[in-house]
Parts: C-alpha cells; sequence; structure tokens
C-alpha cells in the first residue's frame, strides 16, 4: 500500500511564503493574495481579479477577509486594469473566502453571486452549476463542484482555467469538511473538473498549476483512495477511535493540521459506513462490519 506520488513535487513551484502579493497570470486574471497566511490557508486566500483587457471592467473572485491593506492591493489592480468592478464571485461559505464579499459588494456597488443566499446577502446572485455569466468581456462557467464543502463551486473561463477554490490547493491536499462534506461528492466534482481538460489550476489557496493539472486531479483522487485503504488496514487490527486512526494514519503530517485531517477521516469513514463496510460504534469508535 504505497503512497500516490504527488506530481507537483518536481515543477520548482514557490516555496512557501515566497508567493507574490499581487501577480498577473494570463490577460484575463490578475492574483491579489490576501494576508491571513496559516497552516490550512498556506500563504493566504488567493482574490482573483478577472476581465477582460480593455473592457474596462472585471469580475472580484473569493474576496477572502475584510482587510483594509487586501482590498488596498485589489483596488490597485483593478486601477492599473482601468476597471470598474461589476460582480463578486464566491466559490464557497468559509470565511476566508466568503467574509468580504458583501463589504465589497457594497463598496463596489456590484452584485454577490455564490451558492448560498447566505454568502449572497439581499440582491445577490444564487448560481447554480452550468451557469454561464456573460460579464466584463468574458464568459465565466459556473462548475458544481461539492465535496470540500456542499455549496462549493467553481469557475470555468473562456482561457480554459479553472478557478477552484478550496476544491484543490497549490499545495498539499484539500479538506472534505465533516459533517457537510461528502468524500463521494468530492470525488465525483474531482473526475467533472478533469473532464473539463483544464488548461491551468487558479487555487484558492497556494501557486497556480500550470504544469499538468490533469495530473494533480489524478493525484487527488488516488489519494482519497490511499487515505481510505489506510483507514480499512488499521481497522483490520481491530476497532479504533477517531482519534487513534488520526494519529496512525496521519503520524508524519505536523499534528497542527489533525483537526483538519480528523474531519476528512470522518467524512470517509462516512463513506464506508454508507457502503456497508464499518459500522460505528460507542465512545467514538468505528470498527469493520464482520463478513459471514
Amino acid at each position: 500500500m504505497s503512497a500516490p506520488v504527488d506530481p507537483r513535487t518536481g515543477w520548482g513551484l514557490p516555496a512557501p511564503g515566497a508567493l507574490p502579493r499581487t501577480a498577473d497570470l494570463e490577460p484575463l486574471v490578475s492574483r491579489v493574495l490576501a494576508p491571513n497566511a496559516s497552516s490550512m490557508t498556506l500563504d493566504g486566500t488567493n482574490t482573483y481579479v478577472v476581465g477582460a483587457p480593455g473592457s474596462g471592467q472585471a469580475v472580484v473572485v473569493d474576496p477572502g477577509p475584510p482587510d483594509e491593506g487586501h482590498l488596498a492591493a485589489v483596488e490597485a489592480v483593478l486601477a492599473a486594469r482601468d476597471a470598474r468592478v461589476v460582480a463578486v464571485l464566491v466559490t464557497h461559505h468559509h470565511g476566508d473566502h466568503a467574509e468580504a464579499a458583501q463589504p465589497w459588494g457594497a463598496r463596489f456597488g456590484a452584485p454577490v453571486g455564490a451558492a448560498t443566499a447566505s454568502v449572497t446577502g439581499p440582491g445577490g446572485q444564487l448560481l447554480t452549476a452550468g451557469d454561464r455569466l456573460r460579464l466584463a468581456g468574458t464568459t465565466i462557467g459556473v462548475v458544481g463542484t461539492p465535496g470540500h464543502t456542499a455549496d462549493h463551486l467553481a469557475f470555468r473561463l473562456e482561457s480554459g482555467a479553472v478557478l477552484v477554490g478550496d476544491h484543490v490547493l497549490g499545495r498539499g491536499t484539500s479538506v472534505v469538511t465533516h459533517p457537510e462534506g461528502d468524500v463521494v461528492a468530492y470525488l465525483e466534482s474531482l473526475r467533472r473538473v478533469h473532464d473539463l481538460g483544464p488548461s491551468a489550476l487558479y487555487c484558492g489557496h497556494g501557486p497556480e498549476l500550470t504544469v499538468d493539472p490533469g495530473a494533480v486531479l489524478d493525484f487527488y483522487r488516488a489519494h482519497r483512495a490511499h487515505r481510505e485503504e489506510q483507514l480499512l488496514s488499521a481497522l483490520a487490527a481491530g476497532p479504533r477511535s477517531v482519534d487513534q486512526l488520526v494519529a496512525q494514519v496521519y503520524a508524519a503530517v505536523p499534528q497542527e493540521l489533525w483537526p483538519a485531517a480528523a474531519q476528512s477521516t470522518r467524512a470517509t469513514l462516512a463513506k464506508l459506513v454508507t457502503e456497508g463496510r464499518v459500522e460505528p460504534r460507542a465512545d467514538d469508535v468505528v470498527a469493520l462490519v464482520a463478513r459471514s
């Protein structure tokens, strides 16, 4: 039971903490890094400014935290593009992506678009998979990518790049949150994005992935399958609590990330329970289902 190899290891990606504050990724897209770095957000939240050059308009995707310095950096990019904001789009409801959405929407006089009304606020636009948004001189396709959260969306650009939020990270792997996260939905969402044939993955955290996006998506699927195998192998030795499973399966991962690992573990166990392969016991203990 060997772990899958992460294709990004040989790509020469920027080291942690080395991402520039702003970067032009392609004519349609600039990235602005929010100053909220942590073990969970990596270098910080990536806010994207999207719009056709010369259109005079732009869309802001995942504004992140309501930080005045971050707002100033985004406004500087808008000024350089000579563009006004016509929409604020949000991949999912987590605060490190969505907290500034409504305040920035009000500041820019632009509607907020997301999958849930709690994010869009009054007067916002509810988005659903398959929507095509004609904004800022370009067309943005809305892709349903539930799994990390139930309301997660990605945005496909005319260039072929996909803004994937927390569905895929520039480094490491994403958390399938529990109880709202869903491993089965997550795996299907990875396949859905893979089938788009993305030219690049612009992640919610960490560097952009441009060398072989499909290989990263394949790795993510293989990684989730490997974690499932590890859990089943651990349970073959007898019932275990979730904490015991996390300590065993994620022994090589820094302990500060174990709470997040526990969420993914619980989400994977929920899948195995549904499949009839694992059964819950008392005191947060799970066991393999006995086969007759």
